[in-house]
């Protein structure tokens, strides 16, 4: 059986500490996006739009609109990048 380190082209060697610090930060990645999206399933579920609309501060709610487009424009360009690689 192969060891992951040759499967993963890191064969003989461990992780830098960068190489460290960026799976360290795609874990938390992954654990926050799923929160966001659990989050967001249970007020999709418990309200309706209209509630949330005149309930929230809009001013936030814009903002929170905003950084999620910034946040779904990056994972679309990483996804283009890696089928560009891929073929």
């Amino acid at each position: 059986m192969m060891k992951k380190s040759q499967r993963s082209g890191h064969a003989g060697r461990g992780l830098d500490i960068e190489e460290v610090r960026l799976v360290s930060d795609l874990r938390i990645m992954h654990s926050k996006v799923n929160e966001l999206y659990e989050i967001i399933r249970a007020l999709q579920r418990r309200h309706n739009e209209t509630d949330i609309h005149k309930y929230a501060d809009a001013i936030l709610l814009a903002s929170d609109i905003s950084r999620v487009d910034d946040i779904y424009l990056w994972f679309v360009k990483l996804k283009e990048s890696q089928q560009r690689q891929t073929g």
